[in-house]
């Protein structure tokens, strides 16, 4: 069986924060509800758009506004999250080490399937061989629950006791956790090592290169 590395997308492998806030922000607008700070939708980004949504809108999914909102956001963002979105600096260079070295290389996100599939078509063409998105409606939970993972270590034919989970957040501490996982957590993402340490993170990467000496 293979060594395994599953990655979450969003700042993790690719900085998107923006091209998030701006689609958000085209929706709430076009709805006639206030806009969001880029620090607030870095609070609310972690457990899929669906939830983002929910979290910007006033109300919630209670807002008889929310369906259409969210839609509209899914509609601009598929037609805008090239714009400011970039892989973090150090990550090409570090899946191709990690590629030469025989690791398996996954994505596992919580964001809408075509979304993951596309951006990562289109940053690491060649560098990934699996990316798998948000799947809620085929019965696959998403994250933090770990059926996504299994999933992917099953298809990349890898062994658990060599797969390592890697991610910027609480939800991918939890995900590792449920999936028998150990956890690298990133610091350059969306939330701060402090915060990741109160969470529970054991295995801490300042930069990408950190995860190549913890890959060893």
């Amino acid at each position: 069986m293979a060594k395994g590395a599953i990655f979450d997308l969003d700042g993790t492998l690719l900085y998107t924060l923006e091209d998030l806030k701006d689609s958000v922000n085209f929706a709430l607008d076009k709805f006639n509800y206030p806009v969001r700070t880029l620090d607030e939708i870095r609070v609310f980004v972690g457990n899929g758009v669906k939830l983002l949504m929910e979290r910007a809108l006033p109300d919630g999914i209670q807002n008889p506004d929310f369906d259409r909102c969210l839609n509209c956001f899914k509609e601009h963002y598929a037609k805008n999250m090239y714009n400011k979105t970039k892989p973090f600096d150090g990550i090409e260079d570090m899946l191709d080490i990690l590629k030469s070295r025989n690791y398996r290389i996954a994505v596992v996100s919580n964001k809408f399937d075509a979304a993951v599939k596309e951006l990562c078509k289109k940053y690491f063409n060649g560098k990934i061989e699996l990316a798998i998105g948000e799947a809620e409606a085929e019965g696959i939970r998403k994250k933090p629950y770990p059926d996504s993972v299994l999933r992917a270590m099953k298809l990349l034919d890898c062994d658990i006791d060599k797969t390592f989970y890697i991610g910027d957040s609480e939800v991918d501490i939890q995900t590792a956790d449920n999936s028998g996982l150990k956890c690298i957590s990133v610091t350059w993402g969306y939330k701060d090592e402090k915060y990741l340490i109160s969470q529970g993170a054991k295995i801490i990467a300042r930069k990408p290169s950190d995860i190549l000496e913890f890959l060893k």
